[in-house]
């Protein structure tokens, strides 16, 4: 009977301990199995509601000239344009107070796309490090119960385990390559069954945690050193330069504010600017121009480029086994924005190449135009240079785009619709598995067929703009026109944030009441527009997920 009693225990015991960790393994499951669309999504709606409830429930400039209350749809609007990292407005940029100018730079910050990878190398950490606290406590019962020991599963990877007498299975998302490594058998003394023989898969559990850890310290670095080097020498610029520091003088604007709001924006690729007029009213200082132009680079299109050329150099500096497993096994590691060598440097010279055909096309056309009116050669070739970097995808203006030529704005808007990693790559990349998936037969799923391209939605909403603003496209034309309108749909979905405003001088019935105001196109536009423009925002900042929409649609000739 007391062996009874005593295995009665031993199985309760048992089956508690087996109940609690069914538990806990379910429910990590279900938290990593959360689609990271929805994830994203929650973050930059919350992100925008709270920087809503921060710009309302605060003051604007006493010196505003705004004598209204700001609307709740501009102030909301304001705000997503601000976390999505978009940098359309609806009203005047003086018209908000020193604090309210933090809560942007803080959105705009929270909202930054080399930020928010940065939080996901950091969540991919802990992942690693309870996969391998899961693995390391599994490891002896599963070579006591000669099986396969289950291994903890992550959302970008997976861990490979000690298994008994076979082979391990790797789980792993779709989206990854595996890796071949070699398998190592040894000897493992159990206590019941003598020596057993154990399959260690050395999947480098701890040199992937390592080499995770090292990179979101290395991105936390250069976002850090990105900004306050930055700040700083804007901030020099500012102070030694006296017309710089004039025009901030007069519009009661403190250097300091000035400097990291400008460098947060320009490093955010979110544009905006705390002067009504963005850059324009710098456009003689070439200085802080050029000081713009590589954080604007180095925070979207070069950032990977830029990258990969940190990590060797730490490599070679340092040489550590972390920084060599990066490079190599980038797959592994699964940061987007780590790509291969190959793919690096074919996207720096496609991001160099699109610069150099804006910047030839803008100086031929616009060289001798009213748009460089007062300007030195100088100061011309650095204007255009800026003005043509900013339309992928920071948006931040020298010149005023409504005055440049037709041709230009169609080449801008080819930029704006382009993703950031957009590169002539004359090579194929994988080991046959993507084009395997890709030339699959049977049917499409429901939501493969509904799912529709970027373009199409793009149409989509430009039609539903024009149906808002049907009135005004016939009493306003030279306002409202569909390129106008084009122009700003697709700046909102590519988060640039060029617009072509709106002038009075345009209107074929002058409106006595009617005032110029440094604000977007979208800012005289209605509220069901204004909306429709929200949700472009939001579309366009989580594009990323919808890159291959469209296929279940065949044209053919």
């Amino acid at each position: 009977m007391r062996k009874f009693a005593c295995f009665g225990k031993k199985l309760q015991h048992l089956c508690n301990q087996s109940f609690h960790k069914y538990m806990s393994s379910t429910f990590q499951v279900l938290v990593r199995r959360v689609n990271s669309f929805c994830v994203q999504l929650g973050y930059f709606l919350s992100l925008s509601f709270l920087g809503f409830l921060a710009l309302k429930f605060s003051k604007p400039r006493a010196a505003s000239s705004v004598s209204l209350p700001l609307k709740d749809l501009d102030v909301f609007f304001t705000s997503v344009s601000a976390a999505t990292v978009s940098s359309m407005s609806t009203v005047e940029m003086e018209v908000f107070s020193n604090f309210q100018l933090i809560v942007m730079t803080i959105l705009m910050f929270g909202g930054g796309e080399v930020f928010i990878s940065m939080i996901g190398l950091y969540l991919t950490r802990s992942n690693l490090r309870s996969g391998s606290k899961t693995i390391e406590s599994k490891s002896l019962d599963s070579a006591r119960d000669d099986r396969v020991t289950q291994c903890a599963k992550s959302d970008w990877k997976s861990f490979s385990c000690p298994v008994v007498n076979d082979k391990p299975t790797s789980v792993r998302s779709l989206e990854l390559q595996s890796v071949p490594t070699e398998y190592n058998d040894k000897t493992v003394a159990d206590p019941e069954k003598g020596p057993v023989v154990v399959t260690d898969f050395p999947c480098d559990a701890h040199l992937k945690y390592n080499s995770v850890r090292c990179l979101g310290l290395v991105v936390l670095i250069f976002l850090l050193v990105a900004h306050v080097l930055g700040s700083s020498l804007v901030t020099a610029y500012i102070s030694t330069v006296p017309s710089a520091r004039e025009v901030l003088r007069n519009k009661g604007i403190s250097i300091q504010t000035f400097s990291v709001f400008t460098i947060v924006s320009t490093f955010a690729n979110c544009g905006f600017v705390p002067t009504n007029e963005n850059m324009m009213v710098f456009k003689n200082n070439s200085g802080i121009l050029l000081l713009l132009i590589p954080h604007i680079l180095f925070g979207n299109t070069l950032y990977p480029t830029c990258l990969r050329l940190i990590l060797q150099a730490l490599e070679k500096a340092t040489r550590r086994e972390e920084f060599t497993y990066i490079l190599r096994n980038w797959r592994e590691i699964g940061y987007t924005h780590l790509l291969p060598s190959m793919h690096s440097w074919f996207l720096g010279l496609t991001v160099l190449v699109f610069i150099v055909v804006q910047l030839v096309l803008f100086c031929s056309m616009e060289w001798r135009s009213d748009v460089m009116e007062g300007m030195s050669p100088y100061q011309k070739l650095v204007g255009a240079l800026f003005q043509t970097v900013n339309s992928r995808h920071t948006g931040e203006s020298v010149f005023d785009i409504s005055t440049i030529s037709p041709a230009i704005l169609v080449l801008f808007v080819i930029m704006m619709y382009l993703a950031p990693y957009t590169s002539f790559l004359p090579i194929k990349e994988g080991d046959g598995k993507d084009q395997a998936n890709s030339g699959r037969k049977g049917r499409w799923s429901l939501m493969e067929c509904l799912n529709l391209s970027q373009l199409s939605y793009l149409i989509i909403f430009i039609i539903l703009i024009c149906i808002t603003e049907r009135e005004k496209l016939k009493t306003d034309p030279l306002n409202f026109n569909v390129l106008n309108i084009t122009i700003e749909v697709i700046s909102a979905y590519g988060n640039v944030g060029f617009t072509t405003g709106y002038s009075c001088k345009r209107q074929i019935n002058p409106d006595g009441s009617c005032k110029d105001a440094y604000v977007g196109f979208v800012g005289k536009w209605s509220n069901e527009g204004k909306f429709i423009l929200i949700v472009v925002m939001f579309f366009g900042r989580l594009k990323k997920f919808n890159m291959g929409g469209g296929k279940a649609w065949k044209l053919l000739a």
